[in-house]
């Protein structure tokens, strides 16, 4: 990709997903699925003004300027903007769809208004409709600190899949099949629609990188009354270049892959018309699947291997673009972005927030029921940029993923409090060691964080039920994992360590405290009973020289669950046996 004055750009930047259309996984509300079934749900119980009031509001918090400033502040130079397509419907259209979302038997009829408002120039013509009022803020806050910008048309009008949290559908692959009482495919023509009016709004806009067109289409295949080869995907694909290019609209135009964005048979730049070649990008979607830079599928149109990836773009001369990458481990991220900025690859890091989640750039404090008053109240709240914790580890492991170990907040000093759960920053064998640290097969469920809590590592963080303790606990650590601190002793002298420790076995653990490679002292923690019976040890210490060092906490032999480490000055050298205080 290059840029108006012929320079080359490699986006690197965040999806904000969640914003302009909900998923329910985002939210916390799996068991509603999605936006249209959370909506439904809603109706239930509140008239529709209300319903669409809450989602006005939601909008307008959920990204706003501070957001955009704080990733650019970060060093992402690009963000993704997943929208829904109803936000391009006016209020009446909208409240019509979501009649529909309650009702099964008003989907035909739905299909058909679609199709009539469309006939009458009635379909997404507004210019102060509520998306293009988004994205217009979204291209002013991000220009305005030359960041790019990427559209995506996340749900599409019938949905381009099977999976309803992605696409928000109500009739699986209703975007293929759905025809109207002339017998037309109607949910394309909406798209085809969709995509004029966008390009004519934004043709000549610069702050725009490019359009992506479909997201993750899926489930285009015999097994479910299509084909297998991506014929129907490249037929709309040609309607939409062609609809685009019609309002003399240059912009890169990215088409993605059947099969959650990946596989492009019958999709390459050969297979198109020759007229619609030029400024084609194609993308790949990653998640749970090995960096090894030399693995690869045996067929060449999967695309989200890096072997396959690279392949790709050389022999097609086309550029490619990895469009959502995430919902991994911290060592996980840092490995492949490593290897896409060697293959000078772009991606953007799906996602921007996630409620009480470690893998986003902001995880949102819980909110309660999205279906209660006090939920939603929470959520408005909750949501804003102030009220999101900003996940510190995954912007280090996205943008500095080569650097060495580094100081969690500030560099530590001691004497003081070391929390276990602010060990340093950085790459599995640098900042920390644990047996399982990221996800790197499909069908690997376990949780590289057991405890599923505070930071995004392999490292096992849990909550601490514990008035004295720490608010997280370092748990489960096994033989030969350990934990790194980055620490500075303006003054040498000797030193008192104490531990906040549990043990639920009924066998003595030991970890070793080691400064700069050499054993300080060691750790005896007896059995305490239950997982939150928590005991304060009185360990002996040892002189410590003046400077910066680096401290380990090293398992010798596992069941201890850490809260955190003091070091105090000892009036005299400190000695004899490890004593516990409840």
């Amino acid at each position: 990709m290059v840029d108006a004055h012929n320079q080359k750009v490699v986006l690197r930047g965040v999806n904000v997903g969640g914003w302009l259309l909900q998923e329910s996984y985002i939210l916390r509300t799996d068991t509603l699925n999605s936006q249209g079934r959370i909506q439904a749900a809603m109706l239930r119980t509140m008239p529709e003004k209300a319903v669409e009031d809450f989602y006005r509001r939601f909008r307008n918090s959920f990204v706003t300027k501070a957001d955009i400033d704080f990733l650019a502040d970060q060093g992402f130079n690009c963000i993704r903007v997943p929208f829904h397509y109803d936000l391009f419907l006016t209020p009446k259209q909208r409240a019509f769809r979501r009649q529909a979302l309650l009702k099964p038997a008003l989907h035909a009829a739905y299909a058909d208004s679609i199709a009539a408002w469309n006939d009458r120039g009635q379909l997404f013509t507004g210019r102060n409709l509520e998306g293009f009022r988004h994205l217009d803020d979204v291209l002013r806050w991000s220009g305005s600190r030359n960041l790019y910008v990427v559209l995506d048309l996340h749900a599409a009008p019938g949905g381009q899949g099977v999976d309803r949290n992605i696409n928000d559908n109500m009739v699986p692959l209703d975007l293929w099949k759905r025809r109207d009482s002339k017998g037309r495919l109607v949910y394309q023509d909406a798209t085809v629609q969709l995509w004029k009016q966008l390009a004519g709004r934004y043709r000549q806009d610069a702050r725009i990188a490019f359009y992506d067109l479909v997201n993750e289409p899926h489930g285009l295949s015999a097994k479910n009354g299509l084909s297998d080869d991506n014929q129907e995907l490249r037929s709309l694909y040609i309607r939409l270049l062609e609809a685009v290019r019609s309002q003399n609209d240059q912009h890169l135009l990215m088409l993605e892959g059947n099969g959650y964005g990946n596989e492009y048979t019958n999709l390459t730049p050969d297979k198109l018309p020759e007229a619609l070649r030029s400024n084609l990008i194609y993308n790949a979607h990653r998640y749970w699947c090995t960096n090894e830079a030399a693995a690869g599928d045996p067929n060449p149109n999967q695309i989200n291997l890096f072997r396959n990836l690279a392949a790709f773009r050389d022999h097609w001369q086309v550029p490619v673009w990895v469009g959502e990458t995430g919902e991994n481990a911290n060592e996980w991220f840092a490995a492949a972005v490593t290897e896409l900025n060697k293959l000078n690859i772009g991606w953007c890091h799906w996602n921007i927030k996630r409620v009480e989640a470690t893998t986003g750039i902001f995880s949102v404090p819980a909110y309660g029921s999205i279906l209660t008053p006090a939920g939603r109240t929470a959520l408005l709240r909750n949501v804003r940029f102030k009220r999101s914790k900003i996940n510190r580890d995954v912007v280090q492991a996205l943008i500095r993923p080569v650097e060495g170990a580094r100081a969690f907040n500030v560099q530590q000093q001691l004497p003081g409090l070391l929390v276990a759960a602010h060990y340093d920053l950085g790459r599995a064998g640098s900042a920390y060691q644990d047996t399982y640290s990221q996800r790197t097969e499909f069908v690997q469920k376990e949780n590289w964080n057991l405890g599923s809590h505070y930071r995004n590592d392999g490292v096992d963080l849990s909550k601490v039920a514990d008035p004295t303790a720490h608010n997280v606990a370092v748990d489960l650590l096994e033989p030969n994992e350990w934990l790194q601190y980055s620490v500075t002793v303006p003054q040498p002298g000797a030193f008192q360590v104490y531990a906040r420790v549990a043990n639920a076995t009924t066998s003595a653990a030991v970890l070793q405290l080691l400064l700069d490679g050499q054993l300080l002292t060691e750790i005896t923690v007896p059995p305490t009973g239950q997982a939150d019976s928590w005991v304060t040890l009185t360990v002996p210490g040892s002189t410590l020289s003046a400077g910066e060092h680096q401290l380990r906490v090293v398992t010798a032999q596992p069941g201890a669950r850490l809260s955190w480490l003091r070091f105090e000055r000892a009036a005299a050298p400190a000695s004899g046996m490890t004593r516990a205080m409840r």
